[in-house]
């Protein structure tokens, strides 16, 4: 389960912008996460409550994790498809040159205070 080691992440990046901002607590943190990044939001949040509660600047604070949907695009038809429903094959065209748009993502989206 690499969630653990992205919630340390996250938490470092928290309080560097906490510190920076002269913030003393943290109410909900908001995350965007792509549908094919390989994270299991459910696993991530369980991380988060329990290193969180550990941070005073975090203590009770929320995460809430926003879905990307995967996009793909083909380089021959130039059209876009969902990269869960049709895998690395463009449904429009038949082609295999197709390459992710986004859906991979894993970024701090919001920090409220």
């Amino acid at each position: 389960m690499h969630e653990l080691g992205i919630v340390f992440y996250i938490i470092r990046d928290v309080k560097k912008v906490a510190e920076e901002n002269q913030v003393a607590h943290v109410s909900k943190v908001v995350m965007e996460i792509g549908e094919v990044s390989t994270i299991v939001p459910d696993y991530l949040t369980d991380c988060w409550r329990w290193a969180a509660d550990k941070e005073d600047l975090l203590r009770g604070a929320e995460l809430e994790c926003r879905i990307i949907p995967a996009v793909s695009f083909c380089g021959d038809c130039q059209q876009e498809f969902g990269t869960v429903e049709h895998g690395k094959i463009c449904p429009h065209c038949g082609s295999g040159n197709t390459w992710l748009l986004h859906g991979n993502e894993v970024e701090i989206k919001e920090i409220e205070v």
